[in-house]
């Protein structure tokens, strides 16, 4: 059965903060991977519009945000909820100059995946890919005026 995209998005809700969060425009692109034959006969996958979306198939996540602000941005974070039809994908998200950390309580509190716990039937273990609820990429340095910046994650719908 097709889930139809527009389900996942409005799960999907992002925020940046920064000194002034009206300077940064932030947008969200949302994609999956489609298999084609180039010109040469070969397969080959390449990323398109994720309008529908089936049970087992990846989505990719890209948050782009800009400085459009005449000052350099400080303590710039950007937060993304996973759905939960969504598992997210080991090792997927990136960020350049951000640290990435995750929550498992639905963005109460963060940490680095390794570092989460989880609270299960009364004793506690290691949070797993499918205990994330949240991935969030917190900017290393200030976001300079007219600066722009990427993050993006992959999950498997549910």
């Amino acid at each position: 059965m097709k889930v139809l995209m527009s389900m996942i998005l409005v799960m999907l809700a992002f925020s940046a903060f920064g000194q002034e969060t009206q300077r940064l425009d932030v947008s969200t692109v949302v994609q999956k991977e489609e298999s084609f034959i180039n010109d040469a006969g070969e397969e080959k996958t390449r990323l398109v519009a994720a309008e529908s979306v089936t049970p087992g198939e990846t989505v990719f996540y890209t948050i782009t945000f800009k400085n459009i602000g005449d000052e350099s941005a400080d303590n710039v974070v950007i937060t993304n909820p996973i759905a939960e039809s969504l598992v997210y994908i080991d090792g997927s998200a990136f960020g350049p100059g951000a640290e990435i950390e995750f929550s498992v309580d639905s963005g109460k509190t963060y940490g680095r995946a390794s570092d989460l716990t989880v609270a299960e039937d009364g004793t506690t273990r290691a949070a797993e890919n499918k205990d994330f609820t949240h991935v969030r990429w917190v900017m290393q340095g200030n976001l300079a005026a007219g600066a722009q910046g990427t993050a993006r994650f992959a999950a498997v719908l549910q």
